[in-house]
């Protein structure tokens, strides 16, 4: 590698270590027992509702295969998941490079593993803005800042890491692996993160064109107490 310019990458990469963060929470029940199925050693790491959800599913399993991430970071999740996967070792497994020595050290040191598959969805922001009456507070609480991380890390990082941002394409990557010996393709991760940013883009799009829209004065009536100084 010269510089920040990659020039040696894997095309199949083994699935052993995933990372599941969803609001929609639809198909995990059938997602986790499948993936469990076609990559062999695979272990996830979770957090909050998202956890709940994989350990019913996973039952007497989850305890040797999921791990909830404040455990894996050894930092708690403030109150309400305000903060829950914005972590120095979360992103060390998700951008750093198999063929860097440097990066190598980096995980090393620090108990920092490579993340290889990220499964996340993002707060129903537009959902949220399209029920009457909603408010400004409303909708600022429904702003996603974790995932859109997450998910733009893993798709710029898709020479190593795939980034699935969709539901629907869950039963596409079990078939892969099932095909491939727990394996996601070069040409496959390079797919999902056109979709992974095409999704943050338009997440995005939809939350300046509600601030673009909305009045300031309706911004300050949503706060009881406005101290001025």
């Amino acid at each position: 590698m010269a510089g920040n310019i990659v020039t040696k990458i894997d095309n199949a990469v083994p699935v052993r270590n995933v990372i599941v963060s969803v609001s929609n929470k639809a198909g995990l029940e059938q997602f986790i027992p499948a993936l469990m199925e076609v990559c062999p050693g695979v272990h996830f790491y979770s957090t909050g509702g998202t956890y709940s959800s994989i350990e019913k599913v996973l039952g007497a399993k989850a305890k040797s295969v999921l791990t909830q991430v404040s455990d894996y970071t050894g930092q708690p999740e403030t109150q309400g998941g305000l903060v829950k996967t914005l972590d120095f070792k979360i992103y060390l497994g998700l951008l750093t490079e198999r063929y860097n020595d440097a990066h190598s050290a980096d995980l090393k040191r620090t108990g920092a593993i490579y993340l290889d598959l990220v499964v996340v969805n993002l707060y129903p922001f537009r959902e949220t803005i399209a029920k009457a009456g909603v408010t400004p507070e409303e909708a600022r609480s429904n702003i996603d800042i974790g995932g859109p991380c997450m998910i733009r890390a893993s798709a710029k990082n898709f020479i190593r890491v795939a980034p699935l941002v969709d539901p629907a394409d869950y039963s596409k990557i079990v078939e892969e692996c099932g095909k491939s010996g727990g394996k996601l393709s070069l040409q496959t991760r390079f797919e999902l993160a056109r979709k992974a940013f095409r999704h943050t883009a338009e997440y995005d799009k939809a939350i300046a064109d509600y601030l673009g829209k909305t009045n300031f004065s309706n911004v300050k009536k949503a706060y009881p107490e406005v101290v001025e100084g």
